[in-house]
C-alpha cells in the first residue's frame, strides 16, 4: 500500500475491528487498513488515491451509529476523523461555532458554554460522537420537540466530494437564496456523497433552568392525553418515554433504585423551563390533573440539577443497559397526530410476532418517534438471531408505510435497512437518490452498499 508519510495508516488487527464497526454487531469488521487524515488537503489526497487504486473509503466519525453506516466489512478503507477535531472559530456576533469534523459533539457544547452560548442538539452519546458524524446521520437526540434535528443548526460547512473536490457550502450564512443549497443535500447523507472535514453550527443563549418530572403511566392509552396536558400547560423541551422492562435494564446496570412504582407499565421524563423553580406549582396541579384523570399513577419531580440529572439517567442509560444484549432496533416514526393509534397497532403486532423476545420500548414520543428494542437471547448466536430480526421486521414495515411513517427515524440506513428503504421511498425517489450519488461520486468510492441498493439497470 502505497500513500503519503503525512497521513497515518494501521493496519494491525485490534485496529481493524475497533475502527471497523460502529455499534451494530450484526457484520464482521474486515477494513484493509484505517486512515488518519489531519487536514481537508490530505482528505482530497486520500480521495484521489482511492480513485487510482481502485479502493473504496468508509468515512469513521465516532462509530456510535446503530444502523450499519460505518462498518467496512468488505476491505475498504477507513477514514477516522478522530485526528481533525480541532476548534477553527467561535463567532459571538453571529452566534456560530467552526471546527473540524472529527471534534467530539460533547466538547463542542462545552466549548459554547465557555462563552455563554449554547448546542441545544443533544442525545447520550454526545461525548463520543462526533460533528461531522452527527451531520452526516442528522441526529436528532432526546430535545428534537423544541429544538429540531441536526439539519436545523447547520451554518456551513466543508466537503471533500469523490472526485477530489473541496466544496465550500453556504459560509455560514443564514440567507443564502442563490440556487440548490447543496449543504443540505449532505445532512443526512450517511457518508455516500462525501466526506464532511469542517462545519460551522449555529448556537443559541442559553435557556432558562429546566426542571424534570419523572412520570409513571396506568397504561399505553394514558402516554398521549398526558403529553397533550403537559405541552399545553409548560413549555417543553422533552418528553421521553420508556417502559417497565427499560427500568428492569437500567437497575441491573446501575445498581440504582427505581424512585417511582415500577408496577407502571410505561414511564415518561418530562423536562420543562422553570426559571427560579417558578413553574413548580403549575406543574404539581398537572400532576394532579392527570393522577385524578386515570392517566398517571405516580411521578416525582426535580428540586435541584443534580435530582435532574439523576432521573434523566432512567432515560438516557437504557441503550448502553441493553448493549450486550446485541438489540434488533427498530427505529420507527410516524406524524404525532398518528402516534396513538399507531402505538395501539404496533403494540398488537409485537405481542403477535415477537412472543419469546424481550422487547424494550423506548423514544421520543413528541416528535413521533419510537424505538423497539428486540433483544437476543443469551442462547443465540448473533447471525441467528439478526436473521430472525430480518424476517420479522417486514410485518412492522408494512405497518409503517399503512401509517405513511418512516423505517428509519434517526438512526439511518446504512447497511441494516438498506434492503427496506422502499417502505419510506419510492422508486421514483431511490432513482434520483442514485443519480445524485452518481454526480457526487462517480466512482462509487464512498462507503459502497450503505443506504442504496445496487442499481438494477
Amino acid at each position: 500500500m502505497v500513500l503519503t508519510d503525512r497521513i497515518e495508516l494501521l493496519t494491525d488487527p485490534e485496529s481493524l475491528r475497533h475502527y471497523g464497526r460502529d455499534w451494530t454487531r450484526f457484520w464482521t469488521p474486515r477494513p484493509e487498513a484505517i486512515a488518519f487524515p489531519k487536514s481537508t488537503d490530505e482528505v482530497v489526497e486520500l480521495v484521489h488515491w482511492a480513485r487510482q487504486t481502485g479502493r473504496r473509503l468508509v468515512p469513521s466519525g465516532g462509530r456510535t451509529g446503530l444502523s450499519g453506516g460505518a462498518v467496512a466489512a468488505d476491505g475498504e478503507i477507513v477514514v477516522s476523523m478522530e485526528k481533525m477535531r480541532a476548534l477553527i472559530d467561535v463567532d459571538p456576533v453571529d452566534s456560530t461555532l467552526t471546527a473540524q469534523a472529527g471534534m467530539p459533539v460533547g466538547e463542542l457544547q462545552r466549548l459554547a458554554a465557555d462563552r455563554g452560548l449554547y448546542y441545544p442538539v443533544d442525545w447520550a452519546a454526545a461525548d463520543s460522537s462526533q460533528l461531522g458524524g452527527s451531520i452526516a446521520t442528522n441526529a436528532g437526540g432526546i430535545r428534537v420537540l423544541r429544538y429540531g434535528m441536526t439539519r436545523d443548526w447547520v451554518r456551513g460547512m466543508t466537503v471533500v466530494t469523490g472526485t477530489g473536490e473541496v466544496l465550500e457550502l453556504n459560509r455560514g450564512l443564514v440567507k443564502n437564496n442563490t440556487g440548490l443549497d447543496l449543504r443540505h443535500l449532505m445532512v443526512g447523507s450517511e457518508g455516500m456523497l462525501g466526506i464532511i472535514t469542517e462545519a460551522t453550527v449555529g448556537l443559541i443563549q442559553p435557556p432558562s433552568e429546566q426542571s424534570v418530572m419523572l412520570l409513571g403511566f396506568t397504561g399505553l392509552e394514558a402516554v398521549m392525553p398526558a403529553f397533550a396536558e403537559l405541552r399545553a400547560g409548560l413549555t417543553l423541551s422533552a418528553f421521553e418515554f420508556f417502559d417497565r422492562h427499560s427500568v428492569e435494564h437500567v437497575a441491573a446496570q446501575t445498581g440504582e433504585s427505581f424512585p417511582l412504582d415500577d408496577d407502571c407499565p410505561y414511564f415518561a421524563v418530562v423536562e420543562f423551563d422553570d426559571p427560579g423553580q417558578s413553574r413548580q406549582e403549575c406543574a404539581l396541579a398537572l400532576f394532579e390533573k392527570l393522577l385524578e384523570a386515570g392517566d398517571v399513577a405516580d411521578g416525582t419531580i426535580s428540586q435541584s440539577g443534580a435530582q435532574a440529572g439523576e432521573l434523566w439517567c432512567w432515560r438516557e442509560a437504557i441503550s448502553e443497559s441493553i448493549s450486550e444484549r446485541t438489540p434488533y432496533k427498530n427505529d420507527l416514526s410516524v406524524r404525532v397526530s398518528r402516534v396513538p393509534d399507531f402505538l395501539n397497532a404496533l403494540d398488537t403486532l409485537v405481542g403477535e410476532h415477537y412472543p419469546d423476545f424481550d422487547v424494550v420500548w423506548f423514544g421520543h414520543i413528541g416528535d413521533g418517534n419510537l424505538h423497539m428494542n428486540v433483544l437476543r437471547p443469551d442462547e443465540w448466536s448473533v447471525e441467528d438471531f439478526h436473521a430472525a430480526g430480518r424476517r420479522l421486521s417486514p410485518s412492522v414495515f408494512e405497518l409503517v408505510r399503512k401509517f405513511e411513517g418512516s423505517v428509519s427515524a434517526e438512526h439511518g440506513v446504512g447497511l441494516l435497512k438498506r434492503d427496506d428503504l422502499h417502505y419510506s421511498r419510492s422508486s421514483a425517489e431511490i432513482k434520483l437518490m442514485r443519480q445524485v450519488k452518481q454526480a457526487f461520486d462517480p466512482d462509487g468510492i464512498f462507503n459502497p452498499g450503505k443506504v442504496l441498493t445496487r442499481n438494477p439497470d
